[in-house]
């Protein structure tokens, strides 16, 4: 082995080490501010019985991305940032085909898996720079790219684009 990668990996076994035996590094965190997602189902890693709770921050600590898109609901192109949602149920480690997303005022939408696999869909958290509100689809919002992919400008998907979100049941 040479030098650096020897000495590569001995930072490796030696940071490892000040773990203790029972801890798991994709554990998942307590929520420090307020709940603004429940996610309950077929998932891993949970902090609060058998659900995960993401509170803004631990939604901001995911990668996020910036969606620059029309949309069906607003009058011109706007820039919607937030994390991937693929990247969140890998994150709580979830396992199914099919997410029931569930808004504040108890309407929901059926999403295949499918769907945030095979493109970019965001759980929006802002909108050109500034937190979704709820009267403005928040605290969460699912956005497909709709500019990018034409194709997605259907009614069955914007019926899964759902807003006000605030669970998602993995099945």
């Amino acid at each position: 082995m040479n030098p650096i990668a020897h000495s590569l990996a001995w930072c490796l076994l030696a940071g490892l080490s000040v773990l203790p035996a029972h801890a798991d590094p994709l554990s998942l965190p307590k929520p420090e501010g307020k709940v603004l997602l429940e996610i309950s189902g077929d998932i891993r890693y949970t902090n609060a019985g058998d659900k995960a709770r993401f509170d803004r921050e631990m939604l901001r600590a995911l990668p996020n991305r910036v969606v620059s898109t029309h949309t069906p609901w607003t009058d011109q192109e706007r820039k919607f940032r937030g994390p991937l949602i693929r990247d969140l149920l890998s994150r709580i480690g979830a396992h199914g085909d099919q997410l029931r997303v569930e808004a504040l005022n108890h309407f929901s939408g059926q999403i295949p898996v499918s769907d945030v696999q095979d493109y970019a869909v965001i759980l929006a958290m802002t909108m050109d720079g500034e937190p979704l509100a709820i009267r403005d689809f928040g605290p969460l919002f699912v956005l497909y790219p709709f500019d990018e992919n034409p194709e997605l400008n259907t009614e069955n998907i914007r019926y899964r684009s759902v807003w006000q979100v605030a669970k998602i049941h993995v099945h």
